[in-house]
This record gives structure tokens, C-alpha cells and sequence, in this order.
């Protein structure tokens, strides 16, 4: 029922938590607190009897205990139109590029994960144009996959290049804690390709109110489900969880709820898990693919972000010197759509996928170990010399971020590296496959 009383008293202030006293409220309803500093729009966060525990988004500077609060009767929306496309927004729904604000159609955020029933077996891949994704570990239509970065590495200059090369119907890009020019390089990159016609941004900057970084991945999904629902791929990109995650850290500890490890609130799992299980391919109708960066405060796999995403997502990509490590990560899904059947009607690779995958992946652990026997001074024999010139062209035609090829002549490319280095009857590969497929000359 809709509650138009409005209230006068904030009984207490602490950064962007309020707390008053009130009735017949719902949790996660949306209020209007107006003060001196002007109109502002908070959500109920907490309920412990007749005590409200308001998180305000524009946060409590200027708003005093005598602030008005009054309850809307429902619970966060953001509007919804196909003209977000091409746009940018900040974690509020408030237009962030000077366009006109978008107020159709307004659809609540974070409703609860798709019913299973509705949902089909992943089948069909992600095509990026990045051999380390495509070739090596697949990206597959309604995955959750997490990008493990270290700080200083490009993980959002990665980002921008998936979704320039994404085959998706729609980008949708959620930033928390960006620093501005960050923002506006996203921004410019897609502009300069052509791409920002199908994308939408969500931006959070570490300007802008903590509470706002908290709404970037819920609004983010709230859109991607329904252009989902109208038939469309979205491929949803968030950077990064760890800011997510020190957003709730911030606002717990001042709520003061008992912190867990390291000071992160208890229900750290759910509250990841609750987002990354948006993903879905829907029965009759589009999909949501999630590809989220998941920074890692000193290179620590084990901080409770990382720890607790791995428990969750279908494998992870780790991004070190800026590259995508061949080992370490993981796409569980791969096996879905690296079969190479012709006589599939979503097959978008070749019969000789996994055997390029596992050979070139085999072939370059050695390669690892012949650089530490050089590097402790071992003899090289024939076999070391031509894995040493094996790895470096990986390193340089695969690995390197900036490579650019279908998945198709990446496949064609493994086979003329393997051809270049080694002779045919060294890659263990059988040889009705080398028959068919090592080049000829």
C-alpha cells in the first residue's frame, strides 16, 4: 500500500546511511528525502522493527535531521527504451552524457535470477576475434565469466575490445569507481568504431557517491533482461567487482553490521552470486552473457572477491603482462561449442579445434620449461631451440592482445605456427588430422 505520510525526523546521520522512524514500509522501497541541499532519492536498506535504515544516493552531505522523508511505495526502477542505446548513464540512471533524460517504461532492479524452466543448455559461442578467447577458451552465450587483473594491467582496454568485436546484439557496460578520462576513453573508442550505436554505459566514477557504484551492475542487468526478453544477445561487461565489493564494505561498516574476512560483510557470496546468476539464455528468446573484471588487491588470489567469484562463475581468464594467461584460465563451457559438428546449425568452428587447442597448449608448457633450463645456463639441444622458436611466435601471433582474426584463420594460423617450428610427426597430433590439415607448403 502506498505510504504518502511523510516524515520529519532523521534520527540518525552517518555518511550515506540514514535512520529514522517509520510505518507500513517495505524493504528496498524508494523514498524522496528533501532537505536544503535539495531533493534527493534514497532506498530502504534495513528494517529492524519501526526503525529505517535509508541509504541515500547522492549521499547525506547537506541533508540534516530535520530533513522531510516520504516513502514512493515501490521499490528502485530504471527506465527502459531503445534509445539508451548509444548512451551513458551514471549508476543512478541519470544521463552522464548531456542527452535528454529517459523516463519510459521504468523496470525495477534487482528482481530475482531467471526460473531455471525458462532457461536452455549454453551452445552456442561468443565470437571476440581474440585467439586466447576463442581458441583456447571459448566464451559461450549465457556464461558468467570473471577477468582476474592485478592493478596496472589493461584490463579495461580488454574490455573495450570485446566489445568492439563481440558478435552481440547489444553491449551493455557497467564502471565502477572509473577514473573519469577511463570513462571517456570507453567512450571514444566505441565512438570511433561504430559500436557505441549498440551499446549502453553505466558509469560510476571515483567521484561519485559510494551508494551509486552499488547500482551500476543492477541497473546494468535490469536493461540487459529486457532487450533479452525482445529477442537480443547482450553481452554485459563490468569493471570492476572489487570496487562493487568495497562499496558494500564501506556501507556495512557504516551500518555496523559484524564484519567477516576482512572486513567484508557475511553475505559477500550472495550478493556476487545474486548478480553473475543473471546470466541466462532464454527459451524463445534472447541471452545475457556476463564478462565481469574482478581485480585482485596484491596479485592475492585468495581475497575474498576473487575467492568467493570463483565459486561461482564457469571459469575465470587471468590477465597477467598484459596478456591472457594460457594457464590458470578457464572456460567450463568450452566443450559446448568447440565440438566442430557440421551438423550443428550454431557450430561456428572446425573438427581439428581441440586438437590445435590441446597440442599448441602442450607444446608451449615445454616452452615454459626450456626458459628455465636456459635460464639456469642448461645445454639447448634441437628439440629446446625449436621450442624456443615456437614460443616466442605464440607469444607474438596468439597471445598478444592486440591480434585481430576470426576464429576460423586463428585456427589456420595454429597450424601454419606448428608447421613453421616443428615437423609434422613432433606435435602428437594423429596423422589423419595432420593429413588433412597441416599446411602444404
Amino acid at each position: 500500500m502506498f505510504n504518502n505520510k511523510v516524515y520529519h525526523k532523521i534520527d540518525a546521520l552517518s555518511g550515506s546511511i540514514a535512520t529514522l522512524r517509520a510505518e507500513g514500509v517495505k524493504y528496498g522501497e524508494v523514498a524522496e528525502v528533501e532537505s536544503r541541499a535539495g531533493t534527493s532519492l534514497a532506498q530502504v536498506i534495513k528494517l529492524d522493527g519501526p526503525n529505517v535504515t535509508l541509504q541515500i544516493f547522492a549521499g547525506a552531505r547537506g541533508v540534516d535531521t530535520a530533513a522531510k522523508v516520504r516513502f514512493l511505495g515501490e521499490t528502485m526502477k530504471i527506465p527502459f527504451s531503445q534509445d539508451l542505446l548509444g548512451r551513458a548513464f551514471t549508476g543512478a540512471g541519470v544521463p552522464r552524457d548531456g542527452g535528454p533524460a529517459i523516463t519510459e517504461n521504468p523496470s525495477p532492479i534487482g528482481q530475482p535470477s531467471v526460473n531455471p524452466a525458462r532457461r536452455i543448455m549454453p551452445h552456442r559461442m561468443v565470437k571476440t576475434n581474440i585467439p586466447m578467447i576463442d581458441l583456447f577458451n571459448s566464451l559461450v552465450v549465457s556464461q558468467k565469466l570473471p577477468i582476474f587483473a592485478r592493478a596496472g594491467e589493461p584490463y579495461n582496454e580488454l574490455l573495450a575490445r570485446i566489445a568492439l568485436q563481440a558478435d552481440s546484439d547489444v553491449i551493455i557496460i557497467g564502471g565502477m569507481g572509473l577514473k573519469y578520462d577511463e570513462y571517456l576513453k570507453f567512450r571514444s573508442t566505441l565512438d570511433k568504431s561504430g559500436a557505441l550505436a549498440k551499446t549502453v554505459m553505466f558509469v560510476h566514477t571515483a567521484a561519485d557517491p559510494t551508494v551509486e557504484c552499488m547500482l551500476v551492475p543492477d541497473v546494468s542487468l535490469a536493461v540487459a533482461e529486457k532487450f533479452a526478453l525482445e529477442g537480443k544477445d547482450v553481452l554485459v561487461l563490468l569493471t570492476d567487482m572489487t570496487s562493487f565489493a568495497d562499496a558494500m564494505k564501506e556501507i556495512a561498516i557504516t551500518m555496523e553490521q559484524i564484519p567477516s574476512n576482512r572486513g567484508y560483510p557475511g553475505d559477500l557470496y550472495s550478493q556476487l552470486a545474486s548478480r553473475y546468476e543473471k546470466a541466462v539464455d532464454f527459451d524463445g528468446a534472447g541471452s545475457i552473457t556476463i564478462l565481469a573484471v574482478t581485480t585482485m588487491p596484491g596479485d592475492d588470489v585468495t581475497h575474498p572477491v576473487p575467492d568467493n567469484t570463483g565459486y561461482i562463475t564457469e571459469g575465470q581468464f587471468y590477465l597477467r603482462n598484459g596478456r591472457i594467461e594460457p594457464f590458470g584460465s578457464l572456460s567450463r563451457l568450452k566443450q559446448q561449442v568447440n565440438k566442430g559438428n557440421p551438423n550443428d546449425p550454431d557450430n561456428k568452428t572446425r573438427k581439428d579445434h581441440r586438437t590445435i587447442m590441446d597440442a599448441m597448449i602442450k607444446l608451449y608448457a615445454q616452452y615454459k620449461e626450456t626458459i628455465e633450463k636456459q635460464s639456469m645456463g642448461f645445454r639447448m639441444s634441437d628439440w629446446d631451440q625449436k621450442l624456443l622458436k615456437y614460443g616466442a611466435l605464440f607469444e607474438k601471433e596468439m597471445m598478444d592482445l592486440s591480434v585481430n582474426i576470426d576464429l576460423i584463420d586463428a585456427l589456420d594460423l595454429g597450424w601454419k605456427i606448428l608447421a613453421e617450428c616443428f615437423d609434422r610427426g613432433e606435435v602428437g597430433i594423429p596423422s589423419k588430422m595432420t593429413d588433412e590439415f597441416w599446411p602444404k607448403n
